[in-house]
């Protein structure tokens, strides 16, 4: 009875995605995982390898947390933000934001409205609505939040207590965290993202 009591509180804590499970699952499940790791807020600039490159494993941003969570459900969104950029470089911001006239594969990724473009050219753009059942698991949010600073984050299966709401993971400034903020700041992007290959 002891063995398998603890098998439950195991399961409960670390669920297990069974084969055959969903993408959007899997990408909710490496999200979660983001918040046991201990990172510090740093979006300084960072040469990073290749394809499959990261800033040091202890450090990060908010962007840090979706490419992350995104490599641990096996999609490397440098490489696919990268060379989609390279296809059609106008389609991004980087020249009219930061003046840049060339990609770069070190922080093109990391950049929230280059994600935003990403998701609209790749993914589904979804609407923005102040009703917390249109956010479903594995969505990806984008906001302004003070300072207008652009910030993203994942919406999770797991749900608040108190509001119903479902939990956001994302890293504002403390490390990847499991929140109720979905309607803290002001929404600029919903969107859903599968690669095609996946799909």
């Amino acid at each position: 009875m002891m063995i398998i009591s603890a098998i439950l509180f195991v399961s409960l804590l670390f669920p297990y995605d069974a084969p055959g499970a969903s993408f959007e699952s899997e990408l909710v499940s490496a999200a979660i995982d983001r918040t046991r790791h201990v990172v510090r807020y740093d979006g300084s600039y960072v040469s990073i390898p290749y394809p499959g490159g990261d800033v040091p494993s202890d450090t990060g941003v908010c962007t840090d947390v979706v490419i992350r969570s995104y490599r641990g459900a096996g999609v490397d969104l440098q490489r696919l933000v990268h060379e989609d950029m390279r296809r059609d470089f106008d389609a991004y911001p980087s020249r009219r934001i930061w003046g840049l006239t060339a990609t770069d594969r070190n922080i093109d990724h990391r950049r929230v409205p280059n994600l935003q473009v990403f998701f609209k050219r790749h993914g589904e753009v979804l609407p923005v609505t102040r009703n917390h059942r249109d956010y479903k698991p594995g969505d990806i949010v984008t906001w302004i939040v003070p300072e207008n600073l652009p910030h993203i984050g994942i919406v999770t299966d797991r749900s608040s207590a108190e509001s119903g709401r479902s939990l956001v993971v994302h890293n504002i400034g403390a490390g990847p965290e499991l929140d109720d903020m979905l309607f803290e700041y002001r929404i600029t992007g919903h969107y859903r993202y599968v690669p095609e290959e996946l799909d």
